[in-house]
C-alpha cells in the first residue's frame, strides 16, 4: 500500500485529486494539507510515501516544501509536483529539487494514475533491492534507452525499434492487435514487446473496461 499525503491550496481540487488517488489500487490518501507549513508537519508525523504537491501555497512556495521534504534519506517521500505552474524556472527548480515527476493542471484520473503508478514501481523496485545494476538505475532515474536496454531472450533490436516507433507516432495509445496489425507482427510477438517496454518503464498501460468480457490492455510510449 502507497500511503498519499496532498498538498493544495484549493479544497476542492485537493478533494478532486484526493479522489483520483483513492481510486488508483494500492494507493490510500492519509492526510490533505492546504499550507506549506500543514504539509511539512503532515509530512513529518504521516510520513507519507507520497507527496502530491502544488506550487501556488498560501504562506511559501511549493518548491520551498520539496526542498525541505527532500533530505537525503532513504526514507524521504517521492514528490509529484501538481501546479498550474509552467515556466522553465519552476519546472527546472522542481528538477533540481528531486520531484519524481511534475504534472501541470488541469489533468483528468488516468493521467495522474499512470504517474502514481510509475512512482508505484520505481518504490517497489527499490524496495526489493541491495545492490542496484544498471537497468535497475535507468528505470528508477526514469531513464528511456528503449531498445539500447538489454533485451530478453527471443526479442530482437530491430523489431524493438520497430515497435518503438509504432507507439511513438500513435495518436494516443494502442491495444496489442492494433500494434500487430501496424507492425505486421503476430499479437503474441507485438506483446511481448510492449510488455517488455512497459516493464523497463519506457511506455505505460492501462486497462479499458468495456462492456462484457476481459479488459483490453492499451499502451502509450513514455511516462
Amino acid at each position: 500500500m502507497m500511503r498519499v499525503l496532498v498538498v493544495d491550496d484549493d479544497f476542492m481540487v485537493a478533494r478532486v485529486h484526493s479522489g483520483y488517488v483513492a481510486r488508483i489500487p494500492g494507493c490510500t490518501v492519509v492526510g490533505v494539507a492546504h499550507t506549506g507549513a500543514d504539509a511539512l508537519r503532515m509530512a513529518t508525523t504521516l510520513r507519507p510515501d507520497l507527496v502530491l504537491l502544488d506550487v501556488y501555497l498560501p504562506d511559501v512556495s511549493g518548491l520551498e516544501v520539496l526542498r525541505l521534504l527532500r533530505t537525503g534519506s532513504a526514507d524521504d517521500p517521492f514528490v509529484l509536483m501538481i501546479t498550474a505552474a509552467d515556466d522553465s524556472v519552476t519546472v527546472t527548480g522542481a528538477l533540481h529539487g528531486g520531484a519524481a515527476h511534475y504534472l501541470v493542471k488541469p489533468f483528468d484520473a488516468a493521467v495522474l494514475a499512470q504517474h502514481v503508478e510509475r512512482i508505484g514501481r520505481v518504490r517497489g523496485r527499490l524496495a526489493g533491492l541491495d545492490r542496484a545494476g544498471q537497468d535497475d538505475i535507468d528505470t528508477v532515474f526514469g531513464a528511456r534507452p528503449g531498445v539500447a536496454t538489454r533485451l530478453p531472450k527471443g526479442l530482437t533490436s530491430t523489431t524493438a525499434r520497430l515497435v518503438e516507433k509504432v507507439l511513438r507516432d500513435a495518436d494516443g495509445d494502442l491495444s496489442a492487435t492494433e500494434c500487430a496489425e501496424r507492425t505486421e507482427l503476430s499479437r503474441v510477438s507485438a506483446r511481448r514487446y510492449l510488455e517488455h517496454f512497459v516493464e523497463t518503464g519506457a511506455a505505460v498501460v492501462r486497462q479499458r473496461y468495456g462492456g462484457t468480457g476481459r479488459p483490453e490492455r492499451r499502451y502509450r510510449w513514455g511516462s
